[in-house]
């Protein structure tokens, strides 16, 4: 693995007395080795297509002459999601309403810091996440509409400080649009269901997929399998 140095980037933030917000910075890491718990693999998830998705975004976003984030789906009613027992056992296909809130009412039902990251796209300090370091077995859920996102079983330790997974529990329950913030392209990860913003996906990451699901602790609830 080499020594190149990745950056995650958030907005700025200031609190009432005008200061910076310590809680979302600029962050740089090194990557290092990376370990994957589990063998399985599902083909919808390799690094090629995650990589031909990014750029046909960011084609169609170029044409369309929109800058940021450049989102996959409409504003529509209802989402096609898969649904999962603690258990982590598929439930099948759903075709639910999709959940809309206003900014008060998410102010309301998150805290300060999952609200500025799922509502607003900041990112978390490195390695200030509850879930950096969690090994339990367990599913992690959208922190805003409990929507299921990642199954502990293909979470890893990336070294970079965010709880990172090679593989998401459903392709069918993440969005994925084109992010080019801070003058980079990147692919940004969203709970299909709500849109609350997670993190981004790099191609950096172990086998199978090469993938690495890089999320915010503060976006994630975590539930234990039963």
């Amino acid at each position: 693995m080499s020594s190149r140095a990745d950056e995650t980037f958030s907005p700025p933030r200031t609190n009432k007395g005008g200061k910076r917000d310590s809680r979302f910075v600029r962050h740089a890491f090194p990557e290092s080795t990376m370990t994957a718990t589990h063998s399985s693999i599902d083909v919808r998830y390799t690094r090629r297509s995650v990589l031909l998705r990014t750029l046909a975004l960011a084609l169609a976003g170029a044409s369309a002459g929109e800058p940021g984030f450049a989102a996959t789906d409409g504003a529509a009613a209802t989402v096609t999601v898969e649904l999962f027992a603690p258990s982590g056992k598929s439930m099948g296909v759903a075709h639910i309403a999709k959940v809309v809130k206003s900014d008060a009412d998410w102010r309301h039902q998150l805290s300060p810091e999952a609200f500025e990251v799922t509502r607003h796209a900041a990112t978390e300090r490195s390695f200030s996440g509850r879930y950096v370091n969690n090994h339990a077995d367990g599913l992690y859920r959208c922190i805003c509409c409990d929507t299921a996102l990642y199954d502990s079983r293909t979470k890893f330790d990336s070294g970079t400080g965010w709880p990172s997974f090679w593989q998401p529990i459903s392709a069918l329950n993440l969005g994925q649009a084109v992010d080019r913030s801070l003058g980079m392209v990147r692919s940004a990860i969203s709970c299909k269901r709500c849109d609350a913003h997670l993190g981004h996906v790099f191609d950096d990451g172990p086998k199978p997929t090469g993938l690495r699901y890089c999320m915010n602790s503060v976006a994630l609830n975590f539930v234990a399998r039963v």
